[in-house]
Formats: structure tokens, C-alpha cells, sequence
């Protein structure tokens, strides 16, 4: 975990990601701020320690930290710390890992 994950803690099936912004197009042209579409690709940085449920036991979240995920284009908590922009994401919002 990097020192500002440390300042982060998410509770629950919460899950925190650090934005990755693509700044160039697929054909390698630098678009400006806004231009650019909301990023949906980021790294888990760290992660809840799951849902509770009904029964009392907790559910464990899928991912891992260091991931490579996908999520919903207008989705979470977006949190700047340290400078950095980081998303903070049920893990409902999560639509995949990249490998």
C-alpha cells in the first residue's frame, strides 16, 4: 500500500482507486482537459473488508490491491489527496479486472 492509501480506509464493500487519464488519443494525439472523456480504468490502491451479511458472516470483495480495474463512467466518490485524484467505488460499481 502506497503511504496515501494509508490515509484511506475504505469500510464495508468499499474499494479505493487511483485514476488513470489517458492524455493521448489511440492515434497518439495529446488532447486537452476537455476534450478528454471521464477515465473508467484505475488501480486499486486499497480495499474494504467486505459486505456483511444478513446472516452475519462477511462476504469478502473480489479484487485485490494492485489491480487493474474497470468501472462505471459516472460512478463512486471522486477524493483528491496528496495531489492525486482517487475514486472511492462500491464494489457493485466495478464492471471488470484488467489483465
Amino acid at each position: 500500500m502506497t503511504a496515501t492509501a494509508t490515509k484511506i480506509r475504505p469500510l464495508g464493500d468499499r474499494v479505493v482507486v487511483k485514476i488513470v487519464k489517458e492524455e493521448k488519443s489511440s492515434g497518439g494525439i495529446l488532447l486537452p482537459d476537455t476534450a478528454q472523456e471521464k477515465p473508467q480504468t484505475g488501480e486499486v490502491i486499497a480495499v474494504g473488508p467486505g459486505k456483511t451479511l444478513d446472516n452475519g458472516t462477511r462476504q469478502e470483495v473480489d479484487v485485490k490491491v494492485g489491480e487493474k480495474v474497470l468501472f462505471a463512467k459516472y460512478s463512486g466518490t471522486e477524493v483528491k489527496l496528496d495531489g492525486e485524484a482517487y475514486l472511492l467505488l462500491a464494489e457493485k460499481d466495478l464492471l471488470g479486472v484488467v489483465s
